[in-house]
Parts: C-alpha cells; sequence; structure tokens
C-alpha cells in the first residue's frame, strides 16, 4: 500500500511495491494524481514498479516521465538496485549519474538513502 512520509519538510509518497507499472507515458499519470490527492512533494517509486522498457533510454519514457513529474512540480525518486541494468549501458550510467547531481531525479539504491538525501537538503535549507 502506498504511503505518504514527512521527511525533512517534504511530504514523499512511498509507492508499494506491487501495483501498476509505469510501462508507458500515459501511466505518469496515475503516480501524479496520487501524489497530488496526498499533496506530495516527491515521488519515490520503487524499481519493482518499472515497466521493462523504461531504463531503456532509446524508448523515451524515462524522460517522458521526468519531464512530466518536473513540469507538475515534483521531485521523482526511482528506489531500487538497478545495478546490473547499470553495467550494460553507459548512456543510462550518465543519465543517473547527471539526474543525482540535480534537485528534482534522483536515483537512490534504497528508500533509507532516499531519506538521508532529503533530511540532508532540509539542513541545507
Amino acid at each position: 500500500m502506498d504511503e505518504v512520509i514527512e521527511i525533512g519538510g517534504a511530504r514523499v509518497l512511498h509507492c508499494a511495491k506491487e501495483g501498476a507499472l509505469l510501462a508507458r507515458e500515459a501511466d505518469i499519470n496515475d503516480f501524479i494524481g496520487t501524489a497530488f490527492s496526498h499533496q506530495a512533494d516527491v515521488v519515490a517509486i520503487p524499481v519493482e514498479r518499472l515497466g521493462p522498457d523504461f531504463l531503456k533510454l532509446s524508448t523515451g519514457l524515462a524522460g517522458a516521465t521526468f519531464q512530466k513529474m518536473v513540469n507538475y512540480q515534483l521531485k521523482c525518486a526511482i528506489v531500487g538496485d538497478i545495478g546490473d541494468t547499470l553495467e550494460r549501458s553507459g548512456p543510462l550510467r550518465d543519465f543517473v549519474r547527471e539526474t543525482n547531481k540535480g534537485s528534482s531525479i534522483w536515483f537512490v539504491p534504497g528508500f533509507e538513502v532516499l531519506k538521508e538525501k532529503l533530511l540532508l537538503r532540509a539542513g541545507a535549507a
């Protein structure tokens, strides 16, 4: 079950591992709608909820998803281990490295890392 957790002043929609996949561009609307209904600032999506092509940058799904999140002023974290996929894709490694430098889109290995990141940001604010 999805839950909303307040971390460092941010309302985080922590999506459940079970549920509809983010497998096509229209699917992001469900995540955004749920975030809005809970007045969330951050959407934490577990890797288990990503469709099989999400991390294939050539599909454009990840880019479209993240652009829509930013347009709606939501931060997004992909939570979980994507190490095997990163090993096979130089462009994805570069994408993850660059997005993790920013303040809107993150790839984190676990929810605890996201908590630390948000708490660190709150302390710096």
